[in-house]
């Protein structure tokens, strides 16, 4: 239901330019084409357009068929966030992984890899990294995506990131402008609030993103966040203080001087769709200095996209959006393909496969009481699983159960969650574990066991009663080392699983 003119105007054009769309399937349904047709420039990938590289470099060609300079865009962070292996897990670590080895040459290294498999499947604009810092280690949605706690720490790998992944053609975007690591709620959810002053603010959590900007990062997205002492009504994405006067405005002035694109967080998140609404929302981010208006994680259909369209045109007609400001954001947009086509022609990456498990190698730090001996015998691995992130999703495997099953096999393994640890207790659910184990050893596996106390009693009590238990923590490992071997790997992406593994299994590099 559209009250628009058949044909596009320039107005409809920018309009449909400024989105970024999702869709379901895994080819490009006909209205896509169509609108690509019309003016639409972009569109954003998920793990459910994806089954393999060779089909997804197929439904890249199809897009730029219709439109050469389409911008192809995917959240893919490496580690627990992956849509290119979404079913199998990562070959990359992700970001605490890499923070916690701290050589940005690395970090270089596996972005530029990274980088050069998204070109080679047509994907030019990747929505990472995380550039915030995780200075609340309680924060349920970033966690293990950061690069670590230390400002000048997660700066250095930020600029690391983003010189590999656009040395490969590939357009990086830092996000969550100004910084969600200080926060407790998850935007996902809710609308989270960080009542830190600004002077923390320039001195914590924006540092990486001034390193970003100084490294050339293409985009930048903004959070769904509030932060009363640079806007005291409106989330940063809605907020022109915190886009143009912050992130916009020269050094002289306080700023960034940042002058790419700035595309907003998924606006379907309740932190702007249930408090603002979809349509008013993206007309208030445009306004306040967003060039892209990111939807598709959760709504991909033509719908959306007409509805977001006349939503754009009418704040246009009825004096609520200033027609030049959503032509810049247009113009923007444009810009970025257009880079984006030139650098996919002339950068090349020599492949460098396994760099990603040699990261997560060199990211494990293991502690334990006196001499550890490998296994020998297939173990019981025991899967304690919280609530899964919805950046992360539950489609992605992750744990240590596969990879022991391939170097020991006969590997058993079963999971447990807090509803059946709360419901009996410690006492039994080690019961429970022990039951299930025999004579094997038990191989627990947890995931920011310091924010679900039932994961650390639960070990506690499985440690007292077998203290041969290795234990795996895979998430920020801030709750103490406890088992006869204890290996933190900062991170559940499949090539993490595999280093742990190796080491329970004494195989490897």
């Amino acid at each position: 239901m559209t009250t628009l003119a058949r044909g596009p105007s320039t107005l409809t054009r920018d309009a449909l330019a400024v989105l970024q769309p999702g869709f379901t399937g895994t080819s490009a349904p006909d209205w896509l084409l169509r609108r690509l047709g019309e003016g639409l420039a972009s569109v954003g990938l998920f793990g459910r357009n994806i089954a393999s590289p060779a089909q997804l470099a197929a439904l890249t060609a199809q897009l730029r068929a219709e439109r050469p300079d389409v911008i192809v865009a995917i959240d893919e962070e490496g580690g627990d966030v992956t849509r290119l292996e979404t079913r199998t897990g990562s070959s990359f670590p992700g970001n605490l992984a890499l923070g916690a080895v701290d050589d940005p040459a690395l970090t270089r290294a596996v972005a530029r890899e990274l980088g050069r498999r998204l070109a080679e499947c047509g994907v030019n604009l990747n929505w990472a990294p995380s550039a915030d810092v995780n200075s609340n280690p309680d924060n349920p949605v970033i966690g293990v995506r950061s690069f670590g706690a230390e400002p000048e720490l997660v700066a250095r790998h930020t600029a690391a990131y983003i010189e590999g992944i656009q040395a490969a053609g590939v357009a990086a975007c830092a996000k969550h402008f100004p910084g969600h690591g200080d926060t407790d709620v998850d935007s996902h959810h809710d609308l989270p609030r960080i009542g830190a002053e600004l002077g923390t603010l320039y001195a914590r959590e924006l540092v990486p993103f001034r390193a970003a900007v100084a490294a050339g990062t293409r985009a930048v997205m903004s959070a769904h966040i509030l932060l009363p002492a640079l806007d005291p009504d409106r989330p940063a994405t809605l907020s022109a203080s915190a886009l143009n006067g912050l992130l916009r405005a020269p050094a002289a002035e306080g700023g960034l001087g940042f002058t790419g694109l700035v595309v907003t967080d998924g606006m379907e998140m309740r932190a702007i769709s249930a408090t603002y609404g979809l349509e008013r929302g993206s007309v208030l981010a445009i306004a306040a200095g967003a060039d892209a208006i990111c939807v598709g994680g959760g709504l991909a259909d033509e719908e959306t996209v007409l509805l977001l369209r006349d939503a754009l045109v009418r704040a246009v007609r009825e004096g609520e959006l200033a027609e030049s400001r959503l032509a810049e954001a247009a113009a923007r947009v444009r810009a970025l393909g257009a880079w984006a086509r030139g650098a996919g022609t002339t950068s090349r990456s020599a492949p460098a496969p396994e760099v990603g498990l040699s990261a997560a190698r060199r990211a494990l730090r293991i502690t334990g009481r006196g001499a550890y001996r490998p296994l020998t015998r297939a173990p019981y691995v025991a899967a304690f699983t919280g609530v899964a992130n919805i950046a992360v999703g539950e489609e992605t495997p992750w744990g240590v159960a596969a990879e022991l099953a391939r170097l020991l096999p006969g590997t058993r393994t079963g999971a447990y969650g807090r509803a059946e640890a709360e419901g009996a207790g410690p006492a039994a659910l080690v019961s429970h574990v022990l039951a299930e184990a025999g004579d094997r050893t038990v191989v627990a596996v947890v995931r920011d066991a310091h924010r679900n106390p039932w994961m650390a009693e639960a070990v506690d009590a499985l440690v007292a009663v077998r203290p041969d238990t290795v234990v795996v923590e895979m998430g920020v490992p801030q709750a103490r080392p406890t088992g006869a071997l204890h290996i933190a790997t900062h991170g559940a992406a499949r090539v993490c699983g595999l280093a742990a593994a190796e080491v329970i299994a004494g195989s490897g590099g």
